[in-house]
C-alpha cells in the first residue's frame, strides 16, 4: 500500500543548494583541490523523458520524468524512483548526490542516482501505474542495469513498481534480470528485512546517538513526524527498546498520548484504514506543527523535505534529532540548531539502512543465494553503528557538527576513490 507524506512547505529552500552548501563547507575543511570539487559537485549525466500512457478513458497522456545519476565513482549509480506531483529536476539532482554521500557513508561500493516521475499516483489506477511504470522503464532501458543503475522505491512507489520494472526491463534483454532493482517482492527476489529496513538504520542511529548523549532509553521520550514505512517502523523498534513514543503525525494530522503511544495498535490501525491514521482513538489530534517542537528528547522527522526550518526552529526541544526523512532540515536551520546544541544524526547516515539492506538484496540476487533475516539484520545493524561511529570520530577530530561531519567522511571517500582511479 502506497503512503502519502505530508505536503512540503511551500516556501522551501531549494534542496540543491542546500545540498551543496553543506558539501562546500566539508570540501573547506577536507581541503579538496579544485579538479575534485568540480567532479563532485555535479551530476554525471541528467535525463529527461516524456512518457506516454494510455489512460483509462482512452485517452493518451504524456508524463515528464527523471533519472539522475550524481556519480559512478564508488560503482554502479543506485536510487529510487519518486512518484509525486510536485517532482522537480533539482529536487532529484539534490536527491541524488544524498544518494551518492549515503553509500559512501556506510562504506558500500554505489554510487548516487535518483528517479521521478511528476504524476499523482493516488488519483491513478493501478493499470495506469503499471503502463506509467512500464514505459518510463522503456525509455531509460539504456540506463538502468544491473552493473550500471540500479532503482529502488522511494515516495508513491513500492515493491509493486519494482516488480514491474524488472519485468519490463527483463523483457528488453530476454533473460530474467533480478538485480536491475532493488525493494522487489520477496517471490522476485526481494531480501528479506528489506521493509524494515530504513526504519531500523534509523533506531540503531538513535540508540548510538543517545548513548554518546548519556541518554537512557527507557527513561526517554520520542515524537515521529510521518509515519508510512519509515517513521512506523522506527517508532516500533524504538519502542521495543524503551522510548516511549508521545507523538506521530502523518497525511491526517497528528496524534498525541502523554502516556506514550501504543505503536503497534497505531499501526495496526492504520494498516486497516488505507494506510492513515485518521480517526485514530489511541491519542488526541494536535496541530501537526506543534509535534515538531514539541517537549521531547527525541524527534525523528521521518516525511518529506524542509520541514525544520528557519520558521520554527527556535521552538524545537528535543536534545536528539534524527532524520527518518531526506533533507528534513534546511540549511538556514543548520546553524540555529548548533548554537541550540541539539545533536543531529543527518539523514545521510539515520537512514542509510534502506541503501544498506539494498546492497544485501543486490548481493544476493548475484549470488542467487538468500540470507536468513538474522543475518541481514545483524550485518546491517553492524555497519550502521561502525558507520555512526566513523561519523561521530569524524566530529570530534575537526570539531563540526555530526551533519558536516558526515559529509567530509563521504567526500573524503568518493574523492580518494577518484584518485585511485586515475580521474581524467
Amino acid at each position: 500500500m502506497l503512503y502519502k507524506e505530508p505536503a512540503p512547505i511551500k516556501d522551501r529552500e531549494n534542496p540543491f543548494e542546500s545540498m551543496m552548501s553543506r558539501f562546500n563547507i566539508a570540501a573547506e575543511v577536507l581541503g579538496l583541490d579544485e579538479e575534485t570539487y568540480n567532479v563532485l559537485k555535479s551530476p554525471a549525466r541528467q535525463v529527461i523523458v516524456n512518457v506516454p500512457v494510455t489512460m483509462d478513458d482512452g485517452k493518451v497522456r504524456v508524463f515528464e520524468g527523471y533519472r539522475v545519476v550524481h556519480s559512478t565513482i564508488l560503482g554502479p549509480s543506485k536510487g529510487g524512483i519518486r512518484y509525486a506531483p510536485d517532482v522537480f529536476l533539482d529536487e532529484v539532482k539534490a536527491l541524488a548526490a544524498w544518494m551518492t554521500w549515503k553509500c559512501a557513508v556506510v562504506d558500500i561500493p554505489y554510487g548516487g542516482a535518483k528517479g521521478g516521475i511528476i504524476c499523482d499516483p493516488y488519483s491513478m489506477s493501478a493499470g495506469e501505474i503499471e503502463r506509467l511504470t512500464r514505459a518510463y522503464t522503456s525509455s531509460l532501458v539504456d540506463i538502468f542495469g544491473p552493473d550500471r543503475d540500479i532503482p529502488a522505491p522511494d515516495m508513491g512507489t513500492g515493491p509493486r513498481e519494482m516488480a514491474w520494472l524488472m519485468d519490463e526491463y527483463s523483457k528488453t534483454k530476454g533473460s530474467t534480470e533480478h538485480g536491475v532493482v532493488t525493494g522487489k517482492p520477496l517471490v522476485l527476489g526481494g531480501s528479506l528485512g528489506r521493509v524494515e529496513a530504513t526504519g531500523r538504520g534509523v533506531m540503531v542511529s538513535a540508540m548510538a546517538a543517545m548513548d554518546k548523549l548519556g541518554m537512557d532509553p527507557t527513561k526517554s521520550t520520542a515524537a515521529v513526524q510521518g509515519f508510512g514505512n519509515v517513521g512506523s517502523w522506527a517508532a516500533k523498534l524504538m519502542a521495543e527498546r524503551g522510548v516511549k513514543i508521545l507523538g506521530v503525525s502523518d497525511v491526517s494530522g497528528a496524534y498525541w498520548n502523554d502516556n506514550g503511544i501504543d505503536i503497534e495498535e497505531a499501526i495496526e490501525y492504520k494498516n486497516n484504514n488505507n494506510g492513515r491514521l485518521e480517526g485514530y482513538k489511541g491519542a488526541e489530534q494536535i496541530d501537526p506543527d506543534d509535534l515538531l517542537t514539541s517537549k521531547v528528547d527525541v524527534l525523528v522527522p521521518a516525511a518529506v523535505e524542509d520541514v525544520i526550518t528557519i520558521h520554527n526552529v527556535e521552538k524545537i526541544q528535543a536534545r536528539l534529532i534524527v532524520e527518518g526523512a531526506n533533507g528534513p532540515t534546511s540549511y538556514k536551520a543548520d546553524k540555529i540548531i548548533n548554537e541550540k546544541g541539539i545533536m543531529v544524526v543527518p539523514d545521510i547516515l539515520a537512514n542509510s539502512g534502506g541503501v544498506t539492506v539494498s546492497y544485501f538484496e543486490w548481493v544476493q540476487n548475484r549470488m542467487g543465494f538468500k540470507w536468513t533475516l538474522d543475518r541481514v539484520n545483524e550485518r546491517a545493524e553492524r555497519i550502521m553503528n561502525e558507520s555512526f561511529e566513523r561519523v561521530y570520530a569524524a566530529s570530534q577530530k575537526y570539531n563540526v557538527p555530526m551533519r558536516i561531519a558526515a559529509y567530509i567522511v563521504a567526500i573524503d571517500k568518493v574523492a580518494m576513490t577518484y584518485k585511485y582511479r586515475g580521474g581524467f
